[in-house]
This record gives structure tokens, sequence and C-alpha cells, in this order.
């Protein structure tokens, strides 16, 4: 299987349906009065957690990606279909980047979760939507608004409660194959692990997520060997098992320069709760075993045999108890989650600005030799705004005028015929 951990990509979600001009026409019927449809909601770019998902792979080789239109209004008051949303499965523990800011806009850490992270546009009101005492026969819609466009990084930390580190040809990928369901590729030579394997325990009636972190050796949050691509894996852990080998010399010295690694790397993971293994207990004499226990007595170490299964039981349920303790003491800290604001569909939605229905929030400025409108819901309106439409024409300068911004263009010094912008549309500047 090919290892994924990062990619980059872009995502579109769908357009809004235009919405429809029409009018009733009916025999015997004097004024068939507006009947134009509203047009449909776009579909919109939706990240689900994956738990059987491990690796970013899917989006390698793809790109981009594209949410439904909605479609067009029709006449006798028929609404468009809206956009299919496009779902898109993600690994847990998959972080979200907006590519231009950095920001960060989701964290997916559970099976099932959504994330709505491109809002598909609103589809334009149609006709009948225009008619008043005034207005009797609009003769205008609105045009579909367009979907929101990213440039989207995607990083994966792999979610795993206990991560096996240790100094490549350790035995780790040993342990894991005889303690869980992973089946990892073993060899004896260094760096026969290239991905993280992941492996479920079982112990009795507790089971846990286990990560084999392959590629540590000194200067490793330097890139050397393969240990900066896999060093952020162990973030997300809450317990790490350090695997010795017993048979090398050098045991203190490698331990002493592998925990320094992680501290060089984050504070945080030279802080995680450790449980120390000595393996490979079946290849050395009882004198080394016994200097070994004098030398790390005080981290109480465990010692084992991957290959001939020596001490597995003791140490499974060791580390058992561990994760047991780990997950009492969170439930206790554990607080009451914060409310997120969510759409209909009740996924969480990262662009707050688009519950602000408010056409008063907006600045007017001259800047680049330009007169320019800013403000999220006037941009919407002029996006919306089919500028070949007498009708429409009207009904934006009407809003502009009685929210205060041509007032406030005339202050600036426009005058008849001057050119103004809001979001990518110009408009001429016209005297009240």
């Amino acid at each position: 299987m090919y290892f994924c951990d990062e990619a980059q990509i872009k995502v579109k979600a769908g357009n809004g349906g235009d919405g429809c001009v029409s009018y009733r026409r009916e025999k015997f019927v004097e004024k068939g009065g507006p009947n134009g449809g509203n047009g449909g909601i776009g579909g919109s770019i939706v990240f689900e957690g994956n738990e059987n998902l491990n690796t970013l792979v899917t989006f390698a080789s793809k790109k981009q990606f594209k949410a439904e239109h909605g479609e067009k209004g029709m006449g006798r008051d028929m609404y468009g279909h809206h956009g299919e949303d496009l779902i898109l499965g993600v690994p847990v523990g998959t972080l979200v980047y907006d590519k231009a800011s950095g920001k960060l806009l989701a964290d997916i850490t559970a099976h099932g979760q959504r994330i709505v992270v491109a809002r598909g546009g609103r589809g334009g009101k149609g006709n009948a939507n225009f008619k008043s005492s005034t207005r009797q026969t609009p003769d205008f819609a609105e045009l579909g608004e367009p979907g929101e466009e990213f440039e989207l990084k995607l990083e994966l930390k792999l979610i795993a409660e206990v991560a096996i580190i240790g100094y490549p040809n350790v035995g780790k990928s040993t342990l894991i194959s005889h303690i869980s369901n992973a089946r990892p590729k073993i060899a004896d030579y260094p760096f026969t692990t290239l991905v993280p394997n992941l492996g479920v325990v079982k112990v009795g009636d507790v089971d846990f997520m286990v990560a084999d972190i392959p590629g540590l050796i000194e200067g490793a949050h330097e890139g050397k060997g393969l240990g900066i691509e896999f060093l952020k894996h162990i973030e997300r852990t809450k317990i790490l098992v350090h695997v010795l080998d017993i048979t090398h010399e050098e045991l203190k010295s490698e331990y002493v320069k592998l925990n320094k690694e992680l501290k060089s790397y984050s504070t945080t993971l030279g802080k995680k709760p450790q449980l120390l293994v000595l393996n490979k207990i079946d290849a050395t004499i009882p004198e080394i075993i016994a200097q070994a226990k004098k030398d790390f007595k005080a981290k109480k170490p465990m010692f084992i045999s991957g290959v001939t299964g020596e001490g597995l039981n003791e140490f499974l349920y060791a580390l058992k108890d561990k994760v047991v303790e780990f997950r009492k003491a969170e439930k206790l800290k554990a607080k009451k989650p914060k409310e997120v604001k969510a759409s209909a569909e009740g996924e969480k939605v990262f662009r707050p600005h688009l519950d602000i229905p408010e056409m008063r929030q907006y600045t007017v400025s001259f800047m680049g030799g330009e007169y320019v409108v800013q403000g999220k819901r006037l941009q919407q309106l002029a996006v919306m705004t089919n500028t070949g439409q007498t009708g429409g024409m009207m009904r934006l300068f009407d809003v502009l005028k009685k929210v205060g911004v041509t007032r406030e263009l005339h202050r600036l010094g426009a005058r008849e015929g001057d050119k103004f912008r809001i979001g990518q549309k110009v408009f001429e500047y016209r005297e009240e």
C-alpha cells in the first residue's frame, strides 16, 4: 500500500442556479402575474472522517474536486434542484488548512464527523419574489451565487492511543505483528518499515489502537533518517512504548538520545508517559538482563522476546492498565464541549461571515485610483445582480441608496459617471 500523509488540492463548491423571469399565461386571464421560480442551491464540498482509511493517497493523483451546480429556476413557480454535495472520505486525524492563509479550517478526529469546507452558492431568486404594490411586474431575477473555491493543504496525523518507538531494527514491527492485527513487512536491515503500521490490540474487554513509528534515529528532528516524516504521527498518541534491543551495547545512550529527539521536536512529546520495553531477551544471557534491570531500575522496564513470545502477556496487561488509567483521567478532566454553529444539515461550517445578513456592514474607500465598496452581504448582492436587466440594476442602486453607500461615495468625491467596484464587478455611479 502506498502511504501518503500530505496532499494539496483545489475544491470548488457548486454555483447556485439562476432565478427565472416568467409570467402566468392562462386563457381568460388578462394580466398574469410573475411566476419565475428560484434557482437551486449549489452543492457543498464536505469532508467526512472514515476510520477505514489511513492514508491520503486518494488525493495524490486527483487534485481538483467540484460539487454539482444548482439548477435554474423555471416558470410556474418551479424551483431548480439543489446541487448534490460532494462528500470526500478522509482518514480520522486529517487536518485541513487553507493554503493561502495557513489557517486551520478543520480537524477531523472522529469516524463519521462531517465538515463543510466550501459552501455551495445560494440560488438566485426568481421574479415572483420581487412583486410588490409598487412593482407589479418585475422583469428581473437574481443570478446564482458562485460556490466557494479554495486551495487546501491536507495533513494526516494518525490517531492511536499507543505509539511504539525505538531505533531501527529493535523489533518494533515484530512486536506489533504479535500483539495486534497488523501485518508489517519485516526484514533484518535498517528502515524496513517505511510507513507507520497501525494495529488494533485487544486485551480482555479493552481494545486500543497501536502505531509502529518508523525511522527514528539521532538527528531525526533535523531530517536525518526517516524520522521527521513520522514524528508528527506521535503527537496525537497518549502513551509511548519505547523499545530497546537488549543485545546493543549502548542501551542507556540510545534511550537518552531518542528521548532527546522527542523533546527537540516538541516539548509535548518529551512529556508523554512511556513504558520501557527491552526486547530480544532470547538472544542474550542472564547476566546482561540482570545488568539492564539494574541500569534502568528507576524506569521499571519490562523484558520480552517478540520472537518467542516470552514476557508478552505481562507487557500487554501492563499496557492495558496504562490505557485504562489514562482514559479514566481523561474522563475526569473532560469539560463540556463547546457549542458549535452548524448548518441546516447539522454539519460544522467554517465560514462564520456567511451567517451575517446585515447590509449595513460595509466600508467605502478610495484606493488604487478607484472607489471600492467592501462588505460580505453587498458583495453577494452585486455578484447575484444580472447587469443586463434594467430592473435588476434599479434594485441594486435602490439598495445602495437605502443603506447609505451612494451618499458615502458622493462624500468621497464620486460624481456622475465615475466607476466604483463591489467585489469583482464594476458599476457606474449615479447621482441621487
